[in-house]
């Protein structure tokens, strides 16, 4: 019965995507390392991030990840490779093993066009999920998603650049900057499965109200042009082998640049509040605002592949 409240939660992981490590990552957060194992992670970014923080960081009271099982990019070998960093009792070849197994399932790929094939044998089993950025891709998915939501399926989905702390100051208080005008926030990667982390990132300085999306880029290289009936303009600058970079506020009354650069404190205060919503119920982000959010990903793709045209988001029919 959701909410799940205080009982101890055994909670299983889902892998795996090109590029996405956060299987490692974040059932450390969860569970601790083993730094035997973590030395040998494909991803130095993550036992670099990890290994700064201090023991007493790690853990999340009375939720551990038990279960993992890649499937897709990589598989069983890769699995093992996890739960051994990671301190993961149990590694299935199936998916489908862990129902019955376990309370909640997190799904740490970044694929959206996936999702609901991944997602799919654990919400109809009443499972609920904490689902990677960015939740879809595509129109029919979203739709998908929204259905299962009206049915009472449990499942949020975010950004873990929601929850940077550099920036959490400017959603709760940005008034010496008077009125908003623009945000620029430049991405590293492609926008299939990154242009979600800069949306995120910026959508609650502003909050729901987004108009359209105009992408006059490339796969390779997305320039991403938002209007906010606010007023505000948002470019999003985002590049195949491009670094990721501070995000500018201007406002009528003054300007900031903020960067950020605690990637440990967003993935453990994500992971915190999906806790939070399991035992609670309370969710972190009104589902209202990750459908427009899943709008403004599918916008810039369309608006790509349609030569560069502004998409409004009222064209997304779902």
């Amino acid at each position: 019965m959701f909410p799940l409240g205080n009982k101890e939660l055994k909670i299983g992981i889902l892998g795996m995507t090109e590029g996405n490590g956060h299987p490692y990552s974040w059932s450390a957060m969860f569970n601790g390392y083993t730094k035997e194992y973590m030395d040998l992670c494909e991803f130095p970014v993550i036992p670099d991030y990890l290994y700064k923080q201090p023991p007493h960081t790690f853990g999340i009271p009375g939720a551990k990840i038990t279960h993992i099982c890649c499937t897709g990019y990589a598989e069983r070998e890769m699995a093992e490779k996890m739960a051994k960093a990671s301190n993961i009792p149990n590694v299935v070849d199936d998916p489908t093993e862990m129902i019955g197994q376990v309370d909640a399932v997190i799904c740490a790929t970044d694929v959206g066009s996936e999702h609901v094939e991944r997602c799919r044998p654990f919400l109809e089993a009443g499972i609920p999920m904490f689902i990677d950025k960015p939740m879809v891709d595509n129109e029919e998915d979203l739709k998908t998603f929204i259905q299962w939501r009206k049915e009472g399926k449990k499942f949020i989905s975010s950004s873990s650049l929601r929850y940077c702390k550099e920036m959490e100051i400017y959603y709760e208080n940005h008034y010496e900057l008077g009125k908003l005008m623009y945000i620029c926030k430049p991405m590293a990667k492609k926008y299939e499965t990154y242009g979600i982390h800069a949306l995120e990132h910026i959508y609650p300085l502003l909050g729901p109200g987004f108009i359209s999306a105009q992408n006059t880029g490339t796969y390779e290289q997305a320039m991403v042009h938002l209007k906010h009936e606010s007023g505000c303009y948002v470019d999003i600058a985002q590049g195949i082998g491009m670094p990721g970079a501070g995000t500018t506020i201007v406002g009528t009354a003054g300007a900031r640049y903020v960067t950020t650069g605690d990637s440990y404190y967003c993935f453990k205060k994500q992971l915190d509040l999906f806790v939070e919503w399991l035992r609670t119920g309370k969710e972190p982000v009104p589902f209202e605002h990750t459908v427009e959010l899943m709008k403004l990903v599918i916008a810039g793709l369309r608006s790509r592949e349609e030569g560069g045209r502004e998409v409004f988001l009222k064209e997304i029919d779902v």
